[in-house]
């Protein structure tokens, strides 16, 4: 069952084709919406589960990084519980983007392999990410091998496909593009990662602008101009100060402090700027506002689980 692990080159050619036909709904045909469904940073806070969010435009999902808990965060707001989104039904959590490779970006990719799989997905989900992401997805699949061939040849009625994933490994650029959504990949600074990257979604009637984990980086400015939101982590300055030098060595190459991310929103100006992954050491939410309010004067807010823009 392993091998049937894919790369699928029809599904390449799919999205080439639909490049090249790409025609956008009109806006007053269709609502984009972004959904946080993870807030969180390696720190395991009870009330925030790991990275990752949703733009949900029309009847479509699509989800950026998949830490622990996505999932069940995501079926929190789906039809299926009683919430307004069908797009999170599980069977419909089809097409996913990567940030980076990192744990708590990553830890609730087998949950989101399987279990909509086991909930009724029947198609492979369609994953793009840094290099690195197929051997990851590899490795996932040889984990749960018996898990698959048990489902698939026990008496569970579990179809043939729900659990298969097409990996895309990316560069910058566009990278996915249906008739709703074109997604740019572009490269940030986290670090000494090589590949990480933050995303831009343009759809019909919304540009969002993702940043991934990163220190100040003029690329994504370049690619953030006239965002109507730009979703950015950030830490808190004060609680930095407390840091020792090894750690504040690390944090200050690796994410962004909240002067820098008011800096960084005088210059793109977004339509809101939405705080996630936010590292508190100690601050409150208001504290943090205020130190970004120091610099920037626009319209802030301060992300947390389940909330819908």
């Amino acid at each position: 069952m392993i091998n049937k692990l894919r790369l699928s080159f029809l599904a390449s050619v799919i999205f080439f084709i639909s490049s090249i036909f790409f025609i956008p709904l009109q806006s007053s045909e269709i609502k984009t919406q972004l959904i946080l469904l993870g807030t969180g940073t390696p720190n395991a806070e009870p009330q925030r589960s790991g990275p990752s969010l949703a733009v949900v435009v029309g009847d479509n999902s699509y989800i950026v990084d998949f830490g622990p808990g996505i999932v069940r965060r995501a079926t929190a707001l789906s039809k299926q519980w009683e919430g307004s989104f069908q797009a999170l039904d599980p069977e419909n959590l089809k097409i996913a983007f990567l940030t980076h490779l990192h744990s708590d970006h990553t830890g609730g990719y087998p949950d989101l392999i399987l279990t909509p799989w086991v909930l009724g997905r029947e198609t492979p989900l369609e994953v793009y990410g840094p290099k690195g992401l197929s051997k990851m997805t590899e490795l996932i699949i040889e984990a749960y091998k018996q898990d698959i061939d048990y489902r698939l040849e026990g008496l569970e009625p579990a179809n043939q496909y729900g659990w298969m994933v097409n990996v895309y490994e990316i560069e910058e650029g566009i990278v996915y593009r249906d008739e709703l959504v074109e997604v740019t990949a572009f490269k940030v600074n986290h670090g000494s990662w090589d590949n990480a990257f933050g995303y831009k979604f343009v759809t019909p009637d919304k540009t969002i602008v993702i940043s991934g984990d990163t220190g100040p980086s003029g690329n994504l400015i370049n690619y953030s101009k006239e965002a109507d939101i730009l979703v950015h982590e950030v830490y808190s300055q004060a609680g930095f100060e407390k840091k020792d030098e090894v750690w504040k060595k690390y944090h200050s190459t690796h994410h962004t402090s909240t002067y820098e991310l008011g800096e960084i929103a005088n210059i793109i100006k977004p339509g809101l700027l939405v705080l996630t992954h936010v590292l508190f050491w100690g601050s409150t939410e208001k504290e943090i506002l205020d130190e970004i309010h120091e610099v920037y004067n626009g319209p802030v807010s301060f992300g947390s689980d389940l909330i819908v823009y």
